[in-house]
């Protein structure tokens, strides 16, 4: 969350106050909100006081009207375990994660530059293919990627653009350094959380919000809308595809759609007829002419990629190759997502941009080649190696990314023996600790790790940064 300068006072000096007694930062993390003396950042000075001017009761009525906020707007997220899915309450984080506005405007500054890039190297993938032919990407990261989808090379998306709507995975270094743990171009979720989180806390913090003239989410959604809307053809539709109610984010889908405005469509609900993407209505077909997809693209279509799929438009490729109707983001944009991209991206920005990236990736090696195999090798103790082409973080792969530092003598000759037969389907980076944010617990406030989701939409002055974004935070 950005926030700008208070209204009618001076911005307050940091000093120690009374929530802060029982936070002990945890050693080796950036701590958001105290400095290394143990006083509030100055972004959050002002925050603190005024949250323990208010007290531990009224604190605790607050935040209880924000969770009966969220029950009674009936958001969830559904979970798959071993005993089948069920559906739980989205857990709130009550308090922001505070960043001063200068700082963030570095970030959204960073970004920009980055989907830019991106948006450059997708059309270089599924076009003229210079970053392979020069050696800038190995050509087999591509080949063997299951999220590139060889059909759609060569097809150019209408209205000019691969990508339309991003996010980053950030997190901080041990020194306070902003980096990009992942990237988010296939189907990016958790911007409709987002969204119900502030309203949510801005319900019961209004009077805090107000002084502190925290950004409003609305304008960048708003200007989303609009510059899809302006994408569609005369007499067409703007809808958003879902894979439907099974799916763990349906409610999110739900929101966006009836927030925004826009139709929720499933696969069945769509069919092509003379190459165009129609949906289905009582009136009979209509056109669709911008369809934000948030399913994976090789679910899309069952002709042209899993013929399995129950959840795709058979023709819906076809129809996009012929110009038919805007996707966002298009289909085969995951391939960005590739773990083991983030370990070219430094020497594609200086052949791409002339320049290094201003907002760094987590450090990544490749172990296909020679440098990259003998780094890893000297440095396993602190790495975490896994599946070149995962999309996945390191940290929330279910345990098939490994830890260097876990591994004994034995496991790690093995996985060494692995590096170097099969290096080029493994990747390598460097173990993050995340910077901690506080959470309240029982009156007081206790330090958790946290990583930062922010979103980027294309409008019609170019890429908008969603002023704030959508905290992870670990509970303990």
């Amino acid at each position: 969350m950005t926030r700008g300068r208070m209204r009618g006072r001076s911005e307050p000096q940091p000093k120690a106050v009374q929530l802060l007694d029982a936070s002990q930062p945890v050693p080796g993390a950036f701590d958001e909100m105290v400095d290394e003396t143990g006083n509030a950042r100055p972004a959050w000075a002002f925050f603190i006081e005024a949250l323990e001017r208010l007290g531990t009761d009224e604190l605790a009525r607050r935040f209880g009207r924000a969770d009966q906020y969220l029950r009674d707007a009936g958001v969830y997220y559904r979970v798959y375990g071993r005993r089948g899915e069920s559906e739980r309450e989205w857990p709130l984080a009550h308090l922001p994660l505070l960043i001063a506005e200068d700082e963030w405007n570095g970030i959204a500054s960073g970004l920009v530059e980055r989907a830019d890039l991106f948006e450059k190297i997708i059309a270089d993938i599924y076009g003229e293919g210079r970053l392979v032919r020069e050696g800038l990407i190995p050509p087999g990261l591509i080949a063997r990627s299951p999220e590139f989808l060889r059909p759609m090379v060569g097809a150019k998306p209408a209205g000019g653009h691969f990508l339309h709507f991003c996010a980053f995975e950030l997190g901080r270094d041990p020194s306070g350094r902003w980096r990009v743990l992942g990237d988010r171009t296939q189907a990016p979720s958790g911007a409709g959380f987002a969204l119900e989180n502030r309203v949510a806390t801005t319900r019961a913090l209004s009077d805090i919000y107000g002084d502190m003239e925290v950004h409003r989410l609305a304008g960048f959604f708003r200007g989303f809308r609009d510059a899809l809307m302006a994408q569609a053809e005369p007499g067409s539709r703007a809808a958003i595809l879902t894979p439907g109610p099974l799916n763990e984010t349906y409610f999110e889908h739900a929101y966006i759609a009836r927030y925004l405005g826009m139709m929720l469509l499933e696969g069945e609900d769509l069919t092509v007829s003379g190459g165009k993407l129609m949906v289905r209505t009582v009136s009979g077909l209509k056109p669709v002419g911008v369809l934000w997809r948030r399913l994976d693209a090789a679910f899309a279509d069952p002709l042209e990629f899993k013929p399995e799929s129950r959840i795709g438009t058979p023709g819906l490729a076809e129809a996009l190759r012929c110009g038919s109707a805007v996707m966002v983001n298009a289909l085969g944009s995951g391939i960005l997502e590739t773990r083991a991209l983030l370990a070219f991206l430094p020497a594609i920005a200086r052949a791409l941009n002339g320049r290094d990236i201003a907002l760094p990736s987590i450090p990544t090696w490749w172990c296909g080649n020679e440098e990259g195999f003998r780094h890893v090798r000297e440095n396993l103790e602190r790495m975490m190696v896994g599946p070149a082409n995962s999309t996945r973080l390191a940290f929330e792969d279910e345990g098939i990314t490994l830890s260097g530092a876990d591994l004994d003598g034995e496991a790690r000759d093995a996985l060494l023996g692995r590096l170097e037969r099969e290096g080029a389907s493994f990747v390598a980076q460097e173990a993050a600790t995340l910077s901690t944010t506080p959470v309240y617990v029982n009156g007081w406030l206790e330090p958790r790790p946290a990583m930062l989701r922010v979103y980027l939409a294309r409008t019609t002055d170019g890429w908008t940064v969603m002023p704030g974004g959508f905290a992870r935070i670990g509970y303990t």
